[in-house]
Order: C-alpha cells, then sequence, then structure tokens
C-alpha cells in the first residue's frame, strides 16, 4: 500500500542517497538506550521549579497532587499512542514523519517549523541557562547574564560536538547523565519522606508584589473560574512532563524499533510518572502549599531545610545534571526531525548529509546547537514566556499526531503494538492536549500569539520550498 510520501514521489535527497548508495541511519541503539532517552526527554529542570507556578494556581495539596497525577494519566496516555505510532511508522522523524503519512507535508512541515524555532531550540536555550545559573552557583563563577551566556554557550558547544562523533558517543552520554539525575531525584525524594519533619499548619496567605494568585485561582467551590485555574495549573504539569515523544525521532537508529521504541516509552514514562509525584508530595509534605507556591526554587527549598546548605548545595549539582542530561537528549533526538524535512526536500539539502564515518546527521545537529546558541545571545530571562508560548503550539500537534492513529489504523490494519481501549484512550488524550491549549490562550493570550505567529509563518516557507524542489525535478 502506498504512503503519503510514496504519492508526493520521492525527494531529491533520497534519489540522490540511491544513487550514490551514501551511508544510512544505523541502528545502534538498544531497549535501554531508548528507555533512558525516554526519561531523559521528561525530566529536565521542571521538575525541580514548576511546582510552585501550579501550587499558585490550585491551593488545596489534593489539587496540587491531582494536577500532577492528571499530567500523568495524560503523558502516559500519549505514551501508548506514541508506542503504537512508532509501531506503524518505525522510522526516522518522528511526530513529523507520522503527520506527514498520515495528512500532508505542509502539516508536517510546519511542525518541524515551530520544533525548530520554537519548542526545541527556544526550550533548549532557556534550559541551557537555567543549568549555567546552577553551574555558576556550585563553582562561585560570577552570577550574571552575560557569565550565564557563556557558561551556556560552551555546554551547547561540547554537547553540539559529542553528538557528532556518532549516535553512540551521544547515546552513552545521555544515559550516564539520565542514570546521574534519577539519583538526584531519589536523594530528595528520600530526605522528604523519611528525614524531613512534617510541617506546620499553613498560615493565611501574604500576597507580595511578586505573587498574585491567577483570575481562577482555586476555592472550595467548583465553577468555570476553577476549571480555568486547573487548565492554567496543567501547563507547568504538561511542559514538565513533555519530552517523551521526542525518542521517536531516533526510531530510525534503534534496533527493533517496532518492538524496542513501545516498550522504552511505556517504561521510561511509568518511571518518570512515579519519580515525579513522589517529588510533588515531598514538596507538599515538606513545604506546605502556601511556601510551596511562594518559593521559585522548591527542590534547593526542601533541601536546605532539611540538610542546610550542605543539601541546597548537592541538589543544586543535581539539577545542573539533569538540565545537562535534557540539553543531551535534544541534540541527540531533534536533528533527526531536520534531518527527515531536508531528505524530503522541504529543506536545505546539505541538512540531510550523513557524515559517511559516523553516520549521523552532522549537518543538522550543528544547525540545532548553533539556533540554540543565537538565541540565547540575543535573549535572556525568557524561560516563563517560553513555558508558555512552547505549549500553546506544542499541545496543538499531540492533538494531531494522535489524530494520525485513525488513519494509519483504517490504511494499515493491525500493528505489532496496540493502545488499549483506542479509540477511547486516543480521543481522552487528544481533548485532554486541546484544553491546555485552550487553557494557555485563555490565560497567556499575549505569548500564545508569538506561538502561533510563528507557526503560521511557516506557510510560505514551506510552499517556497516545495516550489524550490519542484524546479529541481
Amino acid at each position: 500500500m502506498k504512503t503519503a510520501s510514496d504519492a508526493h514521489g520521492d525527494s531529491p535527497a533520497r534519489q540522490t542517497v540511491a544513487a550514490d548508495d551514501a551511508p544510512q541511519l544505523a541502528r545502534r541503539l538498544g531497549l535501554f538506550d531508548a528507555t533512558m532517552i525516554v526519561m531523559g526527554g521528561i525530566i529536565g529542570s521542571g521538575i525541580f521549579i514548576n511546582a510552585y507556578v501550579v501550587a499558585r494556581q490550585v491551593h488545596p495539596p489534593w489539587l496540587v497532587l491531582g494536577a500532577w497525577a492528571m499530567g500523568g494519566v495524560i503523558a502516559l496516555a500519549g505514551a501508548f499512542i506514541y508506542a503504537e505510532l512508532a509501531a506503524h511508522r518505525p522510522q526516522v522523524g518522528g511526530q513529523y514523519a507520522y503527520i506527514r503519512e498520515a495528512f500532508h507535508p505542509l502539516p508536517a512541515f510546519l511542525y518541524g517549523w515551530t520544533l525548530l524555532l520554537v519548542t526545541q531550540t527556544g526550550g533548549m536555550a532557556a534550559v541551557a541557562v537555567t543549568f549555567a545559573k546552577y553551574f555558576a552557583q556550585l563553582t562561585n563563577l560570577p552570577d550574571s547574564d552575560r557569565a550565564s551566556a557563556i557558561i551556556a554557550v560552551i555546554a551547547l558547544a561540547l554537547l553540539t560536538l559529542i553528538n557528532c562523533l556518532g549516535v553512540r558517543a551521544g547515546s552513552s552520554v545521555q544515559s550516564v547523565l539520565m542514570v546521574l539525575k534519577i539519583i538526584a531525584i531519589l536523594a530528595l525524594i528520600a530526605c522528604g519522606l523519611f528525614i524531613a519533619r512534617t510541617p506546620a499548619q499553613p498560615t493565611e496567605l501574604i500576597y507580595n508584589d511578586e505573587w498574585r494568585p491567577a483570575a481562577g485561582y482555586f476555592t472550595p467551590g467548583l465553577d468555570g473560574l476553577t476549571l480555568t485555574a486547573f487548565g492554567a495549573a496543567l501547563v507547568p504539569v504538561m511542559f514538565a512532563y513533555g519530552g517523551w515523544q521526542t525518542s521517536c525521532f531516533i526510531a530510525g537508529e534503534v534496533r527493533e524499533p517496532r518492538k524496542n521504541m513501545p516498550r522504552g516509552l511505556l517504561i521510561g514514562v511509568l518511571g518518570v510518572i512515579i519519580l515525579y509525584m513522589l517529588a510533588n508530595y515531598v514538596y507538599v509534605h515538606v513545604l506546605g502549599v502556601d511556601q510551596l507556591a511562594q518559593t521559585k526554587t522548591p527542590a534547593s527549598e526542601v533541601m536546605r531545610l532539611i540538610l542546610g546548605e550542605r543539601g541546597k548545595s548537592l541538589i543544586a549539582a543535581g539539577i545542573a545534571i539533569s538540565t545537562l542530561g535534557f540539553l543531551s537528549q535534544g541534540m541527540l533526538t531533534a536533528p533527526r526531525v531536520y534531518f527527515a524535512m531536508a531528505d524530503d526536500g522541504l529543506f536545505f539539502k546539505r541538512v540531510a548529509w550523513l557524515d559517511p564515518r559516523t553516520r549521523v546527521p552532522v549537518v543538522a545537529i550543528a544547525l540545532q546547537g548553533a539556533l540554540a546558541i543565537v538565541i540565547i545571545l540575543a535573549l535572556s530571562g525568557i524561560y516563563a514566556k517560553i513555558l508558555n508560548y512552547v505549549m500553546s503550539v506544542d499541545t496543538v500537534f499531540f492533538a494531531l499526531s494522535a489524530a494520525c492513529l485513525f488513519v494509519f489504523r483504517r490504511r494499515d490494519g493491525r500493528a505489532s503494538f496496540r493502545v488499549p481501549w483506542h479509540p477511547l484512550t486516543t480521543l481522552v488524550f487528544i481533548i485532554a492536549e486541546c484544553f491546555v491549549a485552550v487553557s494557555v490562550v485563555v490565560n497567556y493570550p499575549l505569548d500564545s500569539v508569538k506561538g502561533w505567529a510563528i507557526l503560521l509563518a511557516g506557510i510560505p516557507i514551506y510552499f517556497l520550498w516545495r516550489g524550490k524542489r519542484n524546479e529541481q525535478h
């Protein structure tokens, strides 16, 4: 049966590869690598920081933890869906390939376009700055924007170089950093559960200039405003849970992808849900919701209360490692999307070039690192803004990717892995992602406009690239 790419014809890059017998992506990653890449794509700085944003939107402890539980359920549903998508299309490109094959190259291009300019590169830039600040704190370097930018640039440059050496080199570094960040989170959880004392009863809230509850801040009754607040609370939660889908970008380099990708997705997401729920229970247990809402560094505050300044330094090291691991995972996975776009003739042809020795898309990797560095040098203090305009766009593509499953099931029949209780599970996931997207637009309209403006700007760019491709034919 023909796929969408068959209908549109082979790209010039594919024809060149076939004609010249150029090197292909090498399948050198196993189940452990896939699982570590899944977890590494999720766990960055969000679990150490975003809990305070949730506590500012919803107040009762059960709702704070409920938001994280809901995010975990949505992420697990997404993992099931993407596991079947990976079984249907075990090829490089992940979401880009799914959308292209199920619908049309235009929405697929727009996904890759926003990944490059908003969701992946911008997020990596913000996380790199977060890493730099904690690294400076640990090494007593100057804590200034300029010093942070220099450290962030050096970190990104080194990770770019490592991933250009080959997929095994990049995956090995990613796996080591992933194990270290899991140890850091387990240490935080252990200290909170077994050493910390139960917090005192919450006192009356004192609002300062920095903290004002959202319009929908939770009150005892459930009404339209509280639903809006819960939606706003899900934004940082879904941002913290996001990233598992990037593991599908490297499906073309995983051994037995129809078996290892679904297993890696499910094991990785379940592991993260357990870690996230325990960590947030510790935040609420040690700090209480009131104090949690007023500290922008809940993990550091918990460790400071339990072990003093030594504990604060230890968790700072854990956060630095975690953010570095997130950057490593992004540098390993996202360039495969740009490679696939170029291979389709919808991006610079050179980006589809594979190094004959390492068999990795060196130009695509260098492009990812270079653009993240440019954003760091051009902007500062953008983490909160990125969280909003990234989610306003990213959630829409999550929903669109899940919709691909309906197309593939009708077109291809049964896959080696199937989503339990489909179509109910898939529809719930799509509705949840759309709910988060609407919540972002309602609560943060100005930030959302930026993300959508960049997305829409990709439409004329797509037709420009398609025109160039047709001319080459």
